[in-house]
């Protein structure tokens, strides 16, 4: 993490400019709007928004425009530039200011902008509180994890008039990051209609963030939401947003990327989210996240330092990364493999004895650490021994957070542990291991964990404990285990050789949800086009 005086001008300010085609995409879309009178732009930067009311030739039918800029050099740049028109006023605060000040007085027919994209860490400190007190003053929970932008939506939302609508350019992660919950349930409930334009590839390529253009309209008539997928700003020109209709926007926390899917699709998840034949996987098992080692390149060894050190008697075997499992088993061979590829497949646990009684190679083990700093991190130094990884468990099974194609869910058969960049499965009592991991190996969960978890850079798909335990699997009770171990036998099989998981989806969609559930093949069909749906979306933009 940088400090924030390492830190660029650029990034304290949240400043990266909205290109101009954006800009003038989103005020076309009011244009011709005679029900608004006034506007606000609460963070103008260059004044972008305001060349594109100009280029639309629809500045002058505003009565007032306000347009707020904390930078002063930039806000003394556009009001220059703005001086013709007598209707636009630019004021130089802090937004934050700003409405505190106006939240009561003050409402706008229309609101547009692109707000800063500003860590928690990089406020000044009134910033914080100020922030702070505009979400709980709604009912939103305030941590170190919220980013201005959701200050700014809140606070617009709030300053708009009974039939007011807003534009803004955020992230994408409105759509699916926890911090955002709130923010998604406060815009469902105050907002009729919600149109996301997403693209697939990046707006502001310099910083890599994924951004949507936000529209929101208040009024009384419900719509929902509605989600548009275009290719780039070029994309921008010809399309035509009334040709996209609503689906019905749930009010409760939930994720948006769900919206991606049609109003057929989501009938079919909802179909089995109601279906007593499936479970959640939290019904079957505890899902926790891998070991934090706190320093992993230390902890996580291969075979030379455990023989180099004689720390055979205090290492396990380790998945230190998703490249280490190759299959639906994790056995001993398997982990052997990893071992003479001198991967780092062994996890330091250095035992619960005084320290006076280490071998003398351990403590050199200890000491060469120190003195390369390796206890100085802080999940390390809070320690009452730095060099004492607490929370070691075997586990069952592991999970991959992070995944390409899919994810692997992987049964545990050699006493090994992971970091990280797994989570632990440990299944409840009187449930058979074997069955539990075969459950989840079909499209119906497979396109669940695709609504379930995130999306980030280069395409990878994220899923953390909590998303993986509502993945939805169906129940295998009266599946006999041989047909179970045979099922298992022929997708380890195609994982093993690297060959298409859907050729394993094939299998285990006829034996499970045709042959034993007596779903019609469309269903399957259906479920798969849900996951390819949405993988491939998050593949493009890798």
């Amino acid at each position: 993490m940088k400090l924030k005086e390492d830190s660029s001008v650029q990034k304290l300010r949240g400043a990266y400019y909205t290109p101009l085609p954006l800009a003038e995409m989103m005020v076309k879309l009011f244009a011709n709007r005679t029900d608004c009178k006034n506007v606000l732009e609460p963070s103008c930067g260059d004044g972008v928004f305001l060349d594109a009311l100009i280029k639309a030739d629809c500045i002058k039918q505003y009565a007032d425009i306000d347009a707020v800029e904390i930078d002063r050099a930039e806000a003394k740049k556009v009001k220059e530039r703005m001086k013709a028109y007598k209707n636009v006023k630019v004021i130089n605060e802090d937004f934050f200011d700003f409405y505190r000040a106006n939240k009561e007085s003050v409402q706008y027919d229309l609101i547009l902008g692109n707000p800063p994209y500003i860590r928690y860490q990089y406020l000044e400190e009134h910033q914080r509180k100020l922030m702070s007190d505009i979400l709980t003053a709604q009912g939103m929970k305030a941590n170190k994890l919220v980013n201005t932008w959701v200050g700014f939506i809140v606070s617009c939302v709030n300053m708009l008039s009974k039939n007011g609508k807003i534009a803004f350019v955020i992230p994408a992660e409105i759509m699916q990051v926890a911090y955002a919950e709130d923010l998604r349930l406060f815009l469902a409930n105050n907002l009729s209609k919600i149109t996301l334009i997403t693209f697939e590839e990046l707006v502001f390529p310099d910083i890599e963030q994924e951004i949507v253009a936000f529209i929101g309209e208040k009024g009384d008539e419900e719509k929902g939401i509605r989600i548009v997928e275009l290719n780039n700003l070029e994309d921008l020109e010809p399309f035509d947003i009334e040709a996209n209709g609503f689906q019905k926007l749930q009010h409760v926390h939930e994720k948006w990327t769900k919206y991606f899917t049609d109003v057929e699709e989501n009938l079919l998840v909802k179909q089995i989210r109601e279906d007593k034949r499936f479970q959640k996987l939290s019904d079957i098992a505890l899902i926790n996240v891998g070991i934090t080692t706190g320093n992993n390149k230390y902890f996580s060894v291969e075979r030379k330092i455990v023989e180099k050190y004689q720390m055979q008697n205090v290492v396990r075997p380790l998945i230190g990364r998703s490249s280490h499992a190759n299959s639906i088993y994790f056995k001993h061979e398997d982990w052997m493999q990893n071992v003479n590829k001198n991967k780092a497949a062994y996890l330091i646990d250095f035992p619960d004895v005084e320290y006076k009684h280490y071998p003398k190679k351990h403590k050199e083990y200890i000491k060469m650490g120190e003195k390369n700093g390796e206890n100085k991190g802080y999940k390390c130094s809070i320690r009452d021994r730095w060099y004492r990884i607490p929370s070691i468990w075997v586990p069952d099974a592991f999970f991959l957070r992070r995944n390409n194609l899919y994810p692997k869910f992987v049964l545990n058969q050699c006493e090994a542990v992971s970091t990280d960049t797994m989570h632990r499965i440990k299944f409840n009592e009187g449930i058979e291991p074997e069955r539990a991991i075969l459950s989840y190996y079909n499209s119906i969960s497979f396109a669940f964990t695709e609504l379930c978890g995130r999306s980030y850079g280069g395409g990878v798909l994220e899923i953390l404990p909590g998303e993986v335990g509502n993945i939805y699997v169906p129940k295998l009770d009266a599946l006999p285990i041989e047909e179970i171990r045979e099922l298992l036998r022929q997708i380890d099989s195609i994982v093993r050789n690297n060959q298409n998981i859907e050729d394993a989806l094939d299998i285990a969609d006829k034996k499970i949800l045709v042959d034993t559930f007596g779903f019609e093949q469309k269903v399957c069909e259906d479920a798969r086009r849900i996951w390819k749906k949405l993988q491939r979306r998050r593949l493009n933009r890798g």
